[in-house]
């Protein structure tokens, strides 16, 4: 048992420590916090950050995991997230290319300095641009990416607008990465701000903070980065210490890296509890991403995080369930209006149906090494969980719900309305209730 388990729990756990990239048993849990209470933490950023720093062993940089009153192996916990807030006012982001002979196996997990040969080496910064990341052992540059297609963009959280901006701009930025990028103070990663790059330049967008990757730890230790069925695939019979097979990997992983956009403010998240403890994490916000994060990375930025934790006995998940943000659901899972509801009652009438099923939207994040069978996996959840036949989840989907891409190559969302008496036998039709303002079909 993780000593941890034998403190008392805590109303509030504020965390500020960090991983270098690897999440799972070996870790020591902090906490425990109460069944019910928050976790409050700052996130550095993910991908670049931890991708240009040859120490990290993954590719993001997560909250160390705290521990929840009560939480069993074979139970679930419902994150509300209370609080995703942008603390950086830059950042840089783009199209990912890797330099050969800098790793073995995979970039993100076993870097290593073609120069002297460290694996895994120590750097710092010196100068701007591609060759900033400098071996601390011999002083070659290290860096094991390049962008293709990069961009520096600017960020007004308060307005929640952004702009890329051009060479000059990014070259200024480059010069002081501490001031705009503000990582968390125990943060490890070199900023991506250092490597400048301005391919796009004068593009306006959003800002629509999500957190990539948040959940429970998996319970065997693997890459942060790679906790989901599509980048976990990568360590399938890998040549590098977290190599694993097909089978260990399926049975471990919690899916906390999904990448899906509507994980934000508002919504909760139900993840399945894997180790005693649950072990609670997060990082990876993003200030925006557009269904698919099609160019591999989006903006990833350090920001803040408030969560209230719930621990729902015997709720036995692969993965996580996701009750969305009533304006994030697909148009066809929201749930109807009072006019609507009477116009449903007398259409039933004319045709001699009176009964008309109670349900809620649900979302089930299915992943895979590709997005058909991403879309088989949340498919085959949703109807392991509910009990409801595979066939039926199919015409729920499609005539009241929908399948949504959350990343390339293989994380989706499968969406439909459930029937109330199933989320009451799972344990969460209160949470369902409320999220969505449903008392009144009770």
């Amino acid at each position: 048992m993780n000593p941890t388990t034998a403190m008392a729990p805590e109303d509030v756990v504020r965390v500020t420590s960090f991983t270098r990239g690897v999440i799972g048993p070996s870790l020591t849990l902090l906490g425990p916090v109460k069944d019910g209470g928050r976790i409050v933490t700052g996130t550095p950023p993910g991908c670049w950050g931890p991708m240009i720093t040859p120490i990290f062993q993954g590719g993001h940089e997560v909250s160390q995991p705290v521990a929840v009153e009560n939480a069993e192996v074979g139970d679930a916990v419902a994150l509300k997230i209370e609080r995703c807030a942008v603390t950086s006012l830059a950042t840089s982001s783009g199209v990912m290319e890797f330099v050969e002979g800098r790793y073995l196996g995979d970039p993100f997990v076993a870097k290593r300095c073609t120069t002297c040969g460290t694996e895994s080496p120590p750097s710092h910064v010196e100068g701007t641009g591609d060759d900033a990341i400098r071996c601390n052992v011999c002083g070659a540059e290290v860096n094991a990416f390049r962008f293709s297609h990069g961009y520096v963009i600017v960020l007004d959280s308060e307005n929640r607008v952004s702009l890329t901006v051009d060479k000059d701009a990014a070259q200024r930025i480059a010069g002081m990465p501490d001031q705009l990028a503000r990582l968390p103070e125990h943060s490890e990663q070199h900023s991506i701000l250092s490597l400048a790059r301005s391919d796009l330049s004068g593009l306006a967008a959003h800002m629509q903070p999500f957190l990539g990757n948040i959940g429970t730890i998996p319970s065997v230790d693997m890459p942060d980065s790679h906790n989901a069925g599509d980048f976990g695939s990568f360590l399938v019979d890998a040549p590098h210490a977290f190599g694993m097979s097909r089978e260990t990997l399926e049975a471990n992983k919690t899916d906390g890296h999904m990448d899906t956009n509507s994980v934000r403010e508002g919504a909760i998240l139900i993840c399945p509890v894997k180790v005693p403890g649950a072990g609670v994490y997060m990082g990876d916000m993003h200030a925006q991403q557009g269904n698919g994060e099609i160019a591999g990375h989006a903006t990833d930025v350090a920001g803040e995080v408030e969560l209230n934790v719930q621990v729902i006995k015997g709720l036995k998940i692969d993965g996580p369930i996701l009750l969305q943000r009533p304006d994030d659901l697909p148009p066809m899972a929201r749930p109807m209006t009072a006019a609507q509801r009477a116009h449903v009652k007398a259409l039933g009438a004319r045709y001699g149906q009176h009964q008309i099923e109670e349900n809620a939207p649900i979302t089930f994040i299915g992943s895979a090494a590709n997005l058909n069978d991403a879309t088989k996996n949340g498919l085959q959840r949703a109807a392991d969980v509910t009990g409801l036949p595979y066939d039926e989840i199919l015409n729920r989907a499609t005539i009241a719900g929908s399948i949504e891409i959350s990343r390339l190559p293989g994380v989706v969302r499968v969406t439909f309305l459930c029937p109330m008496p199933i989320l009451e036998r799972l344990g969460i039709a209160q949470l369902a209730r409320a999220q969505y303002g449903l008392d009144h079909q009770a």
